[in-house]
């Protein structure tokens, strides 16, 4: 099905310390052995704090140092270091991220609308279609220090969108930036200027305020011939963390941005966004933690009037505690309370236009202790979504340490993609004539997800992790027609599938100064309609995935001061709308002329002058590029 007299303006609302404490720590990644990089803390898979080799999760984390070395320009691309996760390129500010498939096909009106994806705690999915705006979406990469991102279902502890992964990206504190940034990028597709401080009020209180503006040139078609796609953007914010005492802790942040998206044949997409986040931890006896967030979240979008404002609302408890000697328990509440206002025209309305959705939960999770080698996860949420009502979401996990370098890991796991109002509420028209309206009996997607995985340290050089899984899905959204008269279509719940595959992913320390890692993705869909569904489109409709994809990325340390790193990814077939396959190279140079400044070389997509990455004519061509990179820490 392809509309397209609404198919843009439906993308436009729908689918879219002192200096040497932080000199670049390439002496750090020289000096951190496999082992180390293997047991670095991760909090996503089961909210507690444990080592990447004991978590129960294909959980693949990019560090702070992997982002400085082969940096890139926008969050997606920094995503693209992550071998668990897909990510394509449209135009030049529009992304589709996935993992384990259901990339969506915009012919189709179809998004990839199955990833949860968080920044320090704060929810940036949008519940007007379940997707993400990647254009209204930045982080300082900097500041980052680490991003967890996880394949497989997580619903059970962060909601019903963490069907396929959770991507969980969090930032250092601001006791870790303190001093003066200045970052200049110039490159034959972007321009980029970056500013921070940080600094210290008395012995108790740090901060850091920041401010940085982006612009990306456009993209090019099939023949070569330059797009009006271009992306201009402005972002600030800042961070206060206080140690009110030796056992509280006390955060907030909040960040601000408006930026212009062109659209090819019509006018620039506005965008702009605010958000304010407060946290309070308190540690406790015995291991036991507490912690109350709340946050508040503005986004609008607008092109000639049409599209949309969205206010979030957001409060959340969260208490973990040790019950006798085999019981860690952790459990949770939250209430989200969201208004929206849709602006639409005579082709793409949404009825009713305002809407205020409020989404309660509540959590418990039972970390059972079975000896000194084996560990049983059992969790529960209960989720009341204010389209389809309370639902129970489960999970159960085990892992099993036969050695000290050895864990195995397996789990079975519910989650559900609630309905939205593109589902329920959209009414699309062909002149008069309504051509697509929601689905009033629309309900939730579900997944029954198994798992199974293992990683190994089979020496201080080396590690790997490898996971495999079996997808079973239901009431998958598909195209229905109304009886007798054929038109109006509307949505309904007529797919269902399995889908299985594997990932895995290593790293090889070949000498002191270089370092190897590699990843590989298998994927296989099948897909087919419930008896009763109309069949229209075909199942193709629900994501143009590819079957395998492959990447290998090199750090070098080319003596004290010069690193020569780089990236290479394979990305497989696209099935129908068919894309060929792709290879292509990114790689960066970089030499620390003192400990204050750095400058960098950095090409992208080395490989072809341009390649397709989605299909055309929704999708534009990714030509290559190079940028210089100047880095002045004062």
């Amino acid at each position: 099905m392809r509309v397209s007299a609404t198919f843009w303006l439906t993308v436009a609302l729908v689918s879219t310390g002192g200096v040497a404490a932080h000199a670049q720590s390439i002496a750090d990644l020289q000096r951190m052995s496999i082992s180390e990089l293997a047991d670095i803390d991760v909090s996503s898979v089961t909210k507690t704090t444990e080592s990447l080799s004991n978590a129960p999760g294909a959980i693949y984390v990019i560090t702070h140092d992997e982002i400085a070395r082969l940096g890139a320009s926008s969050l997606p691309e920094i995503l693209r270091l992550a071998p668990n996760l897909h990510v394509i390129q449209t135009s030049a500010s529009h992304y589709v991220v996935t993992a384990r498939g259901f990339s969506g096909n915009a012919g189709a009106q179809s998004f990839s609308n199955k990833l949860l994806v968080l920044i320090d705690g704060r929810s940036v999915y949008t519940p007007l279609y379940s997707g993400v705006y990647w254009d209204m979406q930045d982080v300082l990469a900097e500041d980052i220090d680490r991003i967890e991102v996880i394949s497989g279902p997580g619903a059970t502890l962060w909601g019903a969108n963490a069907v396929n992964g959770v991507i969980n990206i969090i930032t250092r504190k601001s006791q870790a930036t303190q001093g003066g940034l200045m970052h200049v990028s110039a490159g034959d597709q972007s321009r980029s200027l970056a500013l921070r401080y940080g600094g210290a009020i008395g012995d108790d209180l740090t901060y850091r305020v920041y401010a940085k503006t982006l612009g990306l040139a456009d993209t090019v078609d099939a023949d070569g011939v330059r797009v009006d796609d271009d992306w201009r953007r402005l972002q600030g914010g800042f961070r206060f963390d206080w140690a009110a005492s030796a056992r509280d802790a006390v955060t907030l942040q909040g960040d601000a941005y408006d930026g212009s998206v062109s659209q090819p044949g019509r006018s620039d997409d506005k965008i702009y966004g605010r958000n304010l986040l407060a946290r309070w931890n308190r540690s406790g006896e015995n291991g036991s933690s507490l912690q109350l967030q709340a946050y508040y979240d503005r986004t609008k979008r607008d092109t000639d009037g049409a599209g949309f404002t969205f206010d979030t609302y957001d409060l959340d408890l969260q208490h973990s505690f040790t019950l006798g000697r085999r019981h860690q328990i952790v459990w949770g509440a939250g209430t989200r309370i969201s208004h929206y206002d849709i602006a639409g025209v005579d082709a793409l309305q949404f009825s009713p236009a305002s809407r205020t959705l409020t989404l309660s939960n509540a959590f418990v999770q039972d970390s059972i202790s079975l000896g000194d080698a084996a560990k049983l996860i059992l969790g529960l949420k209960w989720e009341d979504d204010p389209y389809s009502g309370p639902t129970l979401l489960p999970s159960v996990r085990a892992t099993w340490k036969p050695s000290e370098t050895t864990t195995l890991w397996a789990a079975a796991s519910r989650a559900i993609r609630s309905p939205t109002p593109f589902d329920r509420d959209v009414i699309e028209k062909v002149g008069p004539m309504v051509f697509l309206t929601g689905g009033a009996d629309f309900r939730s997607e579900k997944l029954m997800a198994y798992e199974v995985g293992v990683r190994v340290r089979p020496s201080p050089r080396a590690s790997f992790s490898i996971s495999t899984f079996y997808n079973v899905y239901d009431d998958l959204r598909s195209v229905e027609i109304t009886p007798v008269t054929f038109l109006p279509l509307m949505w309904g719940n007529g797919m269902k599938g399995h889908t299985y595959g594997l990932e895995a992913w290593g790293d090889y320390r070949v000498t002191s100064w270089w370092r190897l890692s590699a990843g590989l993705s298998l994927l296989d869909k099948h897909l087919k309609f419930a008896p009763g569904a109309s069949g229209l489109i075909g199942v193709l409709q629900a994501g143009d995935d590819p079957k395998h994809q492959a990447s290998l990325k090199s750090f070098m340390n080319l003596g004290s001061k010069v690193t020569l790193d780089a990236s290479l990814r394979h990305v497989g077939t696209l099935p129908a709308p068919r894309v060929p396959a792709y290879m292509e190279l990114n790689t960066k140079l970089g030499w620390n002329i003192s400990q204050s400044v750095m400058l960098s070389l950095s090409g992208f997509n080395l490989l072809h002058e341009r390649h397709q990455e989605f299909p055309a004519p929704e999708s534009y061509a990714v030509p290559r590029s190079v940028a210089v990179d100047l880095q002045w820490r004062f």
